[in-house]
This record gives structure tokens, C-alpha cells and sequence, in this order.
């Protein structure tokens, strides 16, 4: 039996927030929620964000050839250095606006589990990130974006289907 150290709010998806934008000009994003389990506890990586540094999930754009649960894999290993199992399940989708020089884009982002097996010490973007495990309810209070919060902070082992 797996202990959260939080109690798990309501699992319904926010509505998203797409500000100042038209809707068409909408972007789509995948995203790592990168876990492990140690002492019966789960935990989940962040990182930072390359740029503000703030604490983000691994996350990029849609690869050729690739589901977006693998593109999300994919970014888990170039951003955090983490390798595993990728699940095609889906957590749940969250927006935030990318801001490209004079231009703000919408972005989608939906959140796919990745069970690191993993933890490399040697990775891609090891020199302009930081990566840090803690329990989800620490990590839903880094994280910025409401509806992500709540993805993070609701997350447990049981969601992943094999």
C-alpha cells in the first residue's frame, strides 16, 4: 500500500484559462509527471524552468514518430535526466501562456505519468536545470499553473494504467 502525504482533492479538471490569445493560435505541449515510490511513499521529480528557474514539470512540443505519452518520456530524460516506463494515460491538461519576444502564445499542456526506473547523473540539459524529488503536496505548492497544482497534488500510482 502506497501512503500519500496528502489528502487527495476533488479530481476534476479545471477549466482551462486562455488569456489574451485567440483560441486558434492554441499550441499543444506533453508533460512528464516523473514518479517513484521509496519507503511507501510516492514521490515526484521537478525541475527547473531554463530561463525564470522556477519549478516546472519536463515538458515539450509533439515529436514525429512519437505518442505524446513517449515525447513526454523523451523530455523526462533530456530535461531531468530520468528514464522509464511512460504510461498513454492521461492526468489531466493545464494552460499557460509562452511569451516569445513580443508574442504570447496559449499553451496546452497535457500531463502523462512516467515511472522512473532511472536516475541518471549525466543528462542533456544537466547544465541549465535543477532537479529536485518531493511529495506531490510539496510539489503542488512549487508549481505555478492552478489546474497543474491540482493535477500534482492528486496524483497517485492507482491513476497509471498498465
Amino acid at each position: 500500500m502506497v501512503k500519500s502525504s496528502v489528502k487527495a482533492p476533488k479530481r476534476a479538471q479545471l477549466p482551462l484559462k486562455l488569456r489574451r490569445v485567440p483560441k486558434t493560435q492554441a499550441r499543444t505541449q506533453f508533460a512528464a509527471l516523473c514518479y517513484r515510490v521509496r519507503k511507501n511513499e510516492v514521490q515526484i521529480c521537478l525541475v527547473t524552468s531554463r530561463r525564470t528557474k522556477r519549478w516546472i514539470l519536463p515538458k515539450g512540443w509533439p515529436m514525429h514518430n512519437q505518442t505524446p505519452a513517449q515525447a513526454a518520456a523523451t523530455e523526462a530524460w533530456e530535461e531531468a535526466g530520468l528514464t522509464g516506463k511512460a504510461y498513454d494515460t492521461c492526468l489531466g491538461v493545464y494552460g499557460y501562456t509562452k511569451v516569445r519576444g513580443k508574442t504570447a502564445l496559449p499553451i496546452l499542456t497535457l500531463v502523462y505519468p512516467v515511472k522512473v526506473k532511472n536516475v541518471h547523473s549525466n543528462w542533456p540539459e544537466a547544465h541549465q536545470r535543477k532537479r529536485r524529488w518531493m511529495t506531490p503536496a510539496k510539489a503542488a505548492k512549487k508549481v505555478r499553473e492552478p489546474a497543474l497544482k491540482r493535477i500534482v497534488a492528486t496524483f497517485s500510482p492507482a491513476l497509471v494504467k498498465a
